[in-house]
Parts: structure tokens; C-alpha cells; sequence
């Protein structure tokens, strides 16, 4: 298995579909993709990052790490995944709910109102709906119980 696949990202909120070609992979197997990168465009306080894909779950995780090198925060999406084995290209389609779990214990679940704006506007589907909000409901219960950092602390990438 080729260790450098095509990485996209696509987003419904704003439309946007992206090659992340400066995502480095670090890390590969049938259930979990791990990047390291750098922020796209410049902000104020995210600097760059690391990315674990947890493909079967739908979900990916990422470390927000800022100029000085401090944790941010962990941010999970809520994905679909699609792969083309020909072309070995991973496309990922944020499915617009997200979790943020801060360094200090404070977990805040955020963009549901993307997520029905979406349900509004036709831009996802009723199964699509459906399969962010299962995916949801299984990430908060293990981030509740404190077991989806644990599992993922050997992947992170040095920063």
C-alpha cells in the first residue's frame, strides 16, 4: 500500500473542494490515516497540526497546535470517507457537526446549525444527516467515558 495517497477535503459549508497537498502522512493502515500539516491560509493563533483519520468510524481528530507550540485544542469532525483505490485518493467530506475538547477538560459540540442549514438548502441528504448524527452520538460517548484520546496518543505525530 502506497505510503502518499491524495488527501481531499470537501465542505458543504462553504462549498469548497481542496487537495491537501501539504498534509504529510505520517501514518497509514486500513483504519486509521495520520497527517501532519501546516495551516492552509495564516491565523491568528492555529499554526499547524496533526490529523488522525479514524476511517471505518467517521471521524477525524486533530491536535490544533499554535505558534508557540502549545496544545489549542483537539478538534473532531465528523466525516464521510470515499476511496478510490485506483487512483489511491482519499476523499473526505466534513459532515458539518464538530467537537472540541480543550486541554482544561471543557468539550463543546458546535455547527448543528450548519448541519440543519445544510438539511435546509438540499445540500446533504436525509442518509447523510442521519450518519453524522450516529457518528456524533458515538464519539461524544467515547470522549465522555475518556477513551478516544487515550486510544489515539501513541499516532500523534512530535510537533
Amino acid at each position: 500500500m502506497p505510503q502518499h495517497p491524495t488527501l481531499i477535503r470537501k465542505r458543504l459549508i462553504p462549498l469548497e473542494t481542496l487537495r491537501l497537498e501539504r498534509d504529510v502522512v505520517v501514518h497509514r493502515s486500513d483504519r486509521l490515516l495520520v497527517t501532519r500539516w501546516t495551516t492552509i491560509k495564516p491565523k491568528k493563533e492555529l499554526h499547524h497540526g496533526s490529523s488522525c483519520f479514524l476511517l471505518k468510524e467517521g471521524w477525524k481528530v486533530s491536535r490544533f497546535i499554535d505558534h508557540q507550540g502549545n496544545l489549542i485544542c483537539w478538534y473532531c469532525d465528523i466525516i464521510a470517507t470515499k476511496y478510490d483505490a485506483a487512483t489511491d485518493t482519499f476523499t473526505f467530506t466534513d459532515l458539518l457537526a464538530d467537537v472540541l475538547i480543550y486541554p482544561s477538560g471543557l468539550i463543546k459540540v458546535v455547527d448543528l446549525d450548519e448541519l440543519a442549514d445544510a438539511v435546509e438548502q438540499k445540500l446533504i441528504t436525509t442518509e447523510q444527516l442521519l450518519d453524522s448524527l450516529r457518528k456524533l452520538d458515538a464519539l461524544l460517548r467515547l470522549i465522555y467515558d475518556g477513551t478516544l484520546l487515550p486510544a489515539l496518543e501513541d499516532y500523534w505525530p512530535e510537533d
